[in-house]
């Protein structure tokens, strides 16, 4: 083994030892982010986080096999059927909550009823869509004050768009594909700036689909650069790219991790928005780190030239090193999270310098592939 590798196993040893800890001590259903180093739950079922807890004990499950990450994340995905039978609530995040849950348990087991969860999760995203904005809608009423959410759209849905390209080859059904396509061509060209940076959130006519306005969301402005928006664009593009093959959606993905790549500090850990004022006390966003890193391995894996290939998964690499040599909690038992240093949402000062479950998700997906990654070298 590379000697710059040679601490992924022990890490990987340490991650599977810490949530087989904090699994029979997280009381909540949901995990979303911590308090005084302890999970807190999620407001309701429907949030848009209800996923990452039950899809990081599948992952782990995957390696380990140890049974009760199995039954946790099957009880937590049943706990889900409610939102999906009420609708009234389901949102653009529907990839988020079902593509790691009821998808995997699918692949996994071959269980009917989690794939017809997906399906259906697959239809309400599908409904989503503005046909003459081609845009997938995020939220609905009452969840956004800042514009009207009839023509709101953020970049975070590049994330939920696998569950759509899923469904088009599950049910031979096209439609969904062109929907997720359509989406991610409207995200390029007006969520992705030219040096790379990306919006958060574009408002558009919902009637004539014409860009109204731009805003900051979770950034620092309109302006700005939030590094967790960045991670979406690049890991959603590649994943974009890995369903469809279209150069568009990997040179989207190269820009993006280009972009992200450059602004890291010496740590490989990005600070919540590249463009907010600097100092010694700005916030870092490790969930942003862990969620890149994952999307560039990506791209390593999907860029031909071998150059590119060294690049990215170097970069990937010192990523997750810097997370785990810096923020991972291993022998702190008064921390339930895998990762301190995530930032939820720093304009309103909420949830910032904690554990937030999609940060120790990304994190555990990520290093689930660099293991693999490394075995698959030492065998060649």
């Amino acid at each position: 083994m590379d000697r710059k590798l040679m601490w992924v196993d022990k890490a990987w040893s340490d991650i599977f030892t810490k949530v087989k800890k904090t699994s029979k001590d997280i009381s909540v259903d949901f995990p979303s982010m911590t308090s005084e180093g302890v999970y807190c739950n999620t407001h309701a079922p429907w949030a848009w986080v209800v996923g990452f807890w039950p899809g990081l004990l599948w992952l782990l499950y995957e390696k380990e096999n140890y049974l009760p990450f199995k039954e946790i994340a099957i009880d937590r995905e049943s706990k889900m059927d409610g939102p999906l039978d009420e609708y009234v609530n389901i949102h653009h995040d529907v990839g988020f909550m079902w593509q790691l849950t009821s998808i995997k348990q699918y692949e996994l087991f071959d269980n009917h009823q989690s794939r017809i969860r997906a399906l259906r999760a697959a239809s309400h995203l599908a409904s989503r869509f503005n046909i003459n904005g081609r845009f997938i809608t995020a939220w609905n009423k009452n969840d956004v004050s800042a514009a009207d959410p009839k023509g709101l759209s953020i970049i975070d849905s590049m994330m939920n768009l696998p569950l759509l390209y899923w469904a088009a080859e599950q049910l031979d059904a096209p439609r969904f594909k062109l929907i997720a396509m359509a989406h991610a061509d409207t995200v390029l060209k007006e969520f992705v700036r030219e040096d790379g940076s990306v919006r958060h959130m574009v408002e558009f006519d919902y009637l004539n689909g014409d860009v109204i306005s731009y805003y900051g969301g979770q950034g620092y402005n309109e302006d700005s650069a939030w590094s967790r928006g960045a991670s979406w664009a690049i890991h959603g593009f590649a994943l974009s790219y890995k369903y469809t093959g279209e150069s568009r959606y990997l040179e989207a993905a190269l820009r993006t991790a280009n972009f992200f790549i450059d602004q890291l500090p010496e740590d490989s850990v990005p600070h919540w928005d590249f463009r907010a004022p600097l100092d010694e006390n700005t916030p870092r966003d490790t969930s942003a780190a862990a969620c890149a890193a994952s999307g560039i391995l990506l791209i390593a894996e999907l860029v031909e030239d071998q150059d590119l290939k060294e690049h990215y998964f170097t970069a990937a690499v010192n990523i997750l090193k810097g997370l785990n040599d810096k923020y991972a909690t291993y022998g702190d038992d008064n921390e339930q999270g895998i990762l301190t240093g995530g930032a939820f949402n720093c304009p309103k000062k909420l949830g910032v310098n904690c554990s937030l479950i999609y940060g120790d998700y990304y994190f555990v997906e990520a290093m689930s592939k660099l293991v693999d990654k490394i075995k698959e070298r030492s065998t060649h």
